[in-house]
């Protein structure tokens, strides 16, 4: 990413956060004055009083240190273009929360139109959920010919970081992170449609494996199957499928922060042995099965099929069945202390 549109980016963000959107009105004049920007662009909050009272009630996230790891230039800074779908990625300086850009329409119209309102009501119901924490969503009223031309994504939403408190861990170096999906689908993203925009490190890391064992202890086990079939059962009904899990483990000697509510999958969770803990989020459940972008592609994915016999796919494939693989999948990676057979 250019360091010219990394500043531009930064510096919406930014004012996003700031500035009240009961105070923008939608103008021509204004939609011409910022019609022709290439890398700056205004954006607005998102249903903010939805998102406050997440952070403030659900999450117990302070506002006024909420909006200081925004406040300063040097605050947020970029991580480049690591996403599958061509996203955009920054951070706070200080790892706190990361910003995620939603380049493709039939993602952020999902989130908004169809998945923010019960993903609020599920948040609320299930403090404890290990859904990620989307904790704003900043968009631009108006196109421009940035927009337009993809150098410069108009939807973001912010989340807290997973792997906050690495960067002051002396043990930094041996976190682990994975980002797992079922192994027995084949993914179109890569295989059939690839994005030449991705680079060779964001390809290299589909498809990760665990190629070890969670060791949990028995109730830290049934609260984890607990938690993921009401997280997932969630998903299905709203129609998500190709979410992933994000797991992450580090020495059990370590002791990082985290943001917010003390949720134990977000703290960490010791291991059985004793040898390293646990952090784990449900992320990516923006692909909904009924969205035309996923119908449209299901023909054409279904004839390479028959060519290439590549197996099961995601946007073949129903929430139902997603989820029937995904719990699967996170079955077979835990052992549980005593028991042979987890």
């Amino acid at each position: 990413m250019s360091s010219r549109r990394q500043s531009a980016l930064s510096k919406s963000i930014r004012s996003a956060l700031f500035r009240d959107p009961n105070d923008f009105q939608r103008t021509t004049l204004g939609h011409i004055q910022v019609v022709f920007s290439i890398y700056y662009i205004e954006l607005l909050r998102y249903a903010n009083i939805l998102f406050q009272r997440l952070r403030n009630n659900v999450w117990e996230i302070d506002e006024n240190e909420y909006l200081g790891c925004f406040e300063a230039a040097d605050r947020v800074k970029s991580m480049g273009d690591l996403g599958f779908s061509g996203s955009t990625f920054f951070s706070t300086s200080n790892s706190k929360f990361l910003i995620k850009s939603l380049p493709r329409h039939f993602e952020h119209s999902f989130f908004r139109r169809e998945l923010l309102q019960p993903y609020y009501m599920h948040m609320c119901t299930n403090p404890d959920s290990l859904l990620v924490w989307i904790t704003d969503y900043v968009f631009a009223p108006y196109v421009t010919i940035g927009s337009l031309l993809r150098t410069t994504p108009a939807h973001h939403i912010i989340m807290d970081n997973t792997l906050y408190g690495k960067n002051d861990d002396p043990a930094k170096d041996q976190w682990e992170t994975y980002d797992l999906k079922p192994v027995d689908y084949f993914y179109p993203q890569r295989d059939l449609v690839p994005d030449p925009l991705l680079n060779e490190k964001a390809m290299e890391k589909l498809g990760d494996r665990f190629e070890d064992k969670v060791r949990l202890l028995p109730e830290d086990y049934s609260d984890l199957i607990r938690t993921m079939r009401t997280d997932t059962k969630f998903l299905q009904e709203s129609n998500a499928v190709d979410y992933s899990l994000f797991l992450v483990r580090y020495p059990a000697s370590s002791a990082p922060e985290a943001v917010g509510r003390k949720n134990r999958w977000r703290v960490g969770v010791l291991s059985a042995d004793g040898q390293w803990k646990y952090r784990a989020v449900l992320l990516d459940f923006f692909w909904a099965r009924h969205k035309l972008h996923a119908q449209a592609m299901t023909g054409a994915v279904q004839t390479f099929n028959m060519i290439g016999r590549q197996g099961p796919m995601t946007i073949t494939t129903t929430a139902e069945e997603y989820r029937e693989k995904f719990l699967e999948m996170v079955d077979a990676m835990v052992e549980v202390d005593g028991d042979e057979e987890a």
